[in-house]
């Protein structure tokens, strides 16, 4: 199958051949074939400089040089063999069996004994550049449908996220609540958990899932959720079955998120005294990530009024949690909570 002329009159040819009688023949037969872009080396110690400056599309390679056989030049060129479909084709008036099998373990393509027919080497050439034409089309290809891979992805994930933040918009939207907290307790939780040394991609999970952590509030009844004034017990066990309801509601999903806001959900009000609910769990069995937004959720819920309370002032809100860890709180939770406040209170800082 011959080439056309345009891809023969682009495609780079670098031939290695200490003899230049034998570099004078190939380049007639490469002229003769219409290939017109090609170089020629006869220093083999000078190879990989030329190989890297040029970036060939074939290379024709003679094996027996001094200083630098052909050998020593394919071991040079393993890691671009391996990479890439990188043509070799041997030339060498060698043609011992040893030989052959040598080069063609070390990545040589295609080998010819010398002298060697002109009509032979031009189909070799044609054959194998044509090969590399379709290997980069492969891969051209290839790059093209993951970034559209990647492109739907981010789609679905941007779609996912905003059906997220709607279901945790109507929670608050149940609570009567109007001022942002699901949005707050997700970027502090985001950012305890990347004081805890969290990876970006994790935190940023976090970030989302701790939205939804009231999610189950949407059960509740709005003669208990609204009321102004303190639950009865009978009220109170109402209250904490948003934990229970908001798993369900959350339970079966098929994203990483989605099970991640679930166990938050379910968990966020145990405590590390395993005084908690709903199942009264106890330290480490409280999954981490309950534990970072059972103390974002009280510092954020404290901070701003309520229907049945006014705001906390900051001192005391920070008191409270500083008087739970290791009881209501994991210790170490608190910890990465304080750092995140003081480096927020040292940008404050910084910009006044």
């Amino acid at each position: 199958m011959t080439l056309p002329h345009s891809e023969r009159s682009a495609a780079r040819i670098l031939v290695i051949d200490d003899q230049e009688l034998n570099v004078d023949v190939l380049t007639r037969i490469l002229e003769r074939g219409g290939f017109t872009n090609f170089r020629s080396l006869t220093d083999p110690e000078r190879f990989m400089q030329v190989f890297l400056e040029y970036a060939p599309d074939l290379v024709l390679l003679d094996l027996h040089m001094p200083r630098r056989d052909g050998f020593e030049i394919l071991k040079d060129l393993a890691p671009y063999l391996s990479e890439t479909f990188l043509p070799v084709l041997i030339l060498t008036g060698d043609a011992s069996g040893e030989s052959k099998k040598g080069a063609l373990s070390l990545g040589a393509k295609d080998f010819l004994a010398k002298p060697f027919d002109d009509g032979e080497v031009l189909l070799r050439i044609h054959n194998l550049l044509e090969t590399r034409s379709l290997y980069l089309s492969l891969q051209t290809h290839n790059a093209e449908l993951e970034a559209r891979v990647r492109m739907r992805t981010r789609e679905l994930e941007q779609s996912q996220g905003e059906v997220l933040e709607r279901l945790a918009g109507a929670a608050e939207f149940r609570d009567g609540e109007t001022s942002r907290h699901t949005e707050r307790v997700g970027e502090l939780s985001g950012q305890i958990a990347s004081a805890l040394g969290f990876d970006s991609e994790y935190s940023a999970m976090i970030r989302v899932a701790a939205r939804l952590h009231d999610i189950g509030k949407i059960g509740i009844p709005d003669s208990i959720l609204l009321k102004p004034g303190k639950l009865t017990r009978e009220e109170f066990a109402v209250m904490a079955s948003h934990t229970i309801i908001g798993a369900r509601i959350l339970s079966g999903g098929s994203s990483d998120v989605v099970t991640l806001a679930e166990q938050i959900a379910l968990s966020h009000h145990e405590r590390w005294d395993g005084t908690g609910y709903p199942h009264r769990l106890k330290g480490e069995a409280i999954p981490i990530e309950a534990r970072i937004v059972s103390v974002a959720d009280v510092l954020d819920a404290l901070s701003h009024p309520r229907p049945y309370r006014a705001e906390w002032p900051r001192s005391s809100v920070v008191g409270l949690i500083q008087r739970g860890a290791g009881s209501h709180f994991d210790r170490a939770v608190v910890a990465a909570l304080f750092s995140v406040l003081d480096a927020a209170h040292e940008r404050s800082l910084a910009v006044a």
